[in-house]
């Protein structure tokens, strides 16, 4: 007989016993199954024994231990037989109700693991569907996902008939079962995903859990190329209490399915994509768990569109603002507009910005770059500004400028030195021709007069005097000029760089934006 079916039947007959009534028992020594320890019948007719005399308190208290010793010794018997045989349950009518029954003592047994060898480890296999990508925080290094679980293992206590009960699964509550202790090692925070009490129960033993979880599990983000980066997030699903000589985790089903199955239910179009997913068994620890790596993808057409490309046209203006002749237009006033405008647009779009402590991203580093290059820009239109509008007396230009500035660099910019000014050799050409041509010959024979001659005497000292006046000019200008020169080929230079920087951003930003999809 089944354990349910001994102990419907003792509780049964003890209901309307009395504490003085003596006890007959007989046993079909037919039975051979199982068969207990010797010497029980005899100890249990030893200590039932009839008794002929009057109810007295002595006798009572005789019976009644005798009968609360016998309780205990046909549960012993029944426990007995565990380690030998499943429970099978015997339903009295074919439907649930009736099923559930039956179930009902076994209930008890759920606070130990389901095996009848406590050396037998107990298979859990396990699966999962991505339901949603939630989100990633990059400054707590966490990835937020919804998952749904399943869990299958096999309860080794209990079997029946699935055409005597009517039904080959019947739904139990979880407490009333035996339930792996599967985690997730990545957890960072409570699951808040709606509590599932229910599990189902299958004739041959196996229980099959399905429950939703929210994950917020911890993962190491890389977020150099943001926003085209791609993530590789690990979850370990093992058992928080048993060792592998206990529980042996597993998956269920090849990871191509997991995958196919969570993009054909994934629910969530947001800013990262599903990639891939791998899995494997690790068996290094203690401990049998199974590690899932599922990478990521993020969207970057949201910061491309809101980040980039606004910074790229900014960027461009300030460059065509290098066209602008620095002696009729004030640049410096148009070039700290764009920089007020840029600061603004950065402080606007920092939310879009991933924060963290662990590796600055490189799209960072283009908007500080663009920053210091509108800085340097207005910093050199100032110093052009103030050598057109300075003062002549200046210090002549080292040689070391000379040399490296406007000999290589304006060569390289296309912007030779400029020939000195004419006008001091046609000055001293003049003052030769005076001295040669002398004084003038006489014509006819009248002779000048003195005055005259003093006339032209003083003429010729005021025209030494007035060359010499722009001799010293000349020098002046000369040294002015250098440094306008100087001015210029830092400008062209500044704009070559322009170019070159918006060149190589925009090579850049493409490549790494192909190889993001490539993958």
């Amino acid at each position: 007989m089944a354990l349910s079916e001994w102990t419907s039947v003792f509780l049964g007959e003890a209901k309307g016993v009395l504490h003085g009534d003596t006890w007959n028992l007989e046993f079909d020594p037919s039975i051979r199954a199982n068969t207990p320890e010797p010497g029980w019948k005899e100890y249990i007719s030893n200590t039932s024994a009839r008794h002929k005399k009057p109810k007295t308190d002595k006798h009572l208290m005789f019976n009644v231990m005798a009968s609360k010793r016998l309780i205990l010794i046909s549960m012993m018997w029944f426990l007995m037989q565990a380690p030998c045989s499943a429970f099978t349950v015997n339903c009295s009518e074919p439907n649930q109700p009736a099923l559930l029954k039956a179930l009902t003592p076994l209930f008890n047994l759920s606070s130990i693991r389901p095996v009848m060898n406590t050396s037998t480890s107990t298979n859990v296999n396990i699966s999962f569907i991505i339901y949603g990508i939630l989100g990633v925080d990059e400054k707590s290094q966490l990835l937020m996902t919804y998952l749904w679980l399943y869990h299958k293992w096999i309860n080794e206590f209990i079997s029946w008939d699935p055409i005597q009960c009517g039904s080959d699964n019947i739904t139990l509550l979880k407490k009333n079962l035996w339930v792996p202790d599967i985690v997730i090692e990545q957890f960072m925070d409570d699951n808040e995903a709606p509590h599932v009490p229910y599990v189902y129960l299958y004739s041959n033993g196996l229980v099959w859990e399905s429950r939703p979880a929210r994950v917020v599990s911890s993962c190491n983000l890389d977020i150099y190329t943001f926003p085209f980066d791609i993530q590789n997030c690990t979850l370990t699903f093992n058992s928080y209490l048993h060792e592998k000589e206990d529980l042996d985790v597993s998956l269920e089903t090849s990871v191509e399915h997991i995958m196919e199955r969570s993009r054909h239910f994934m629910t969530t179009v947001g800013e990262w994509e599903l990639l891939d997913i791998d899995a494997y068994k690790q068996r290094d620890n203690d401990y049998n768990e199974v590690r899932c790596h599922i990478r990521l993808r993020r969207r970057a057409t949201l910061y491309v569109v809101n980040l980039l490309i606004p910074s790229i046209f900014l960027i461009t203006i300030d460059l065509f603002s290098f066209l602008l002749p620095p002696q009729s237009v004030d640049r410096s006033s148009f070039k700290m507009t764009l920089i007020l405008g840029y600061t603004v647009f950065l402080l606007i779009m920092n939310d879009l910005l991933p924060t963290t402590g662990h590796a600055v991203p490189l799209l960072n580093v283009f908007f500080s770059l663009c920053l210091a290059l509108m800085v340097g820009s207005l910093l050199e239109t100032i110093v052009i500004t103030n050598l057109l509008c300075g003062s002549v007396k200046v210090s002549p230009v080292p040689h070391w400028i000379q040399v490296l500035v406007l000999q290589i660099l304006g060569f390289l910019v296309f912007l030779p030195r400029k020939a000195k000014n004419s006008d001091m050799e046609q000055n001293v050409a003049v003052i030769k021709l005076d001295a040669v041509e002398g004084p003038p010959q006489e014509k006819g024979p009248v002779v000048e007069d003195r005055v005259v001659q003093e006339l032209r005497s003083l003429a010729t000292d005021v025209q030494a005097l007035r060359l010499q006046v722009e001799q010293q000019q000349l020098d002046g200008s000369q040294s002015s000029e250098d440094w306008i020169q100087v001015g210029f080929i830092i400008d062209r230079l500044l704009f070559g760089i322009y170019i070159l920087f918006i060149s190589v951003s925009f090579i850049t930003i493409i490549i790494i934006w192909h190889n993001s999809y490539s993958q």
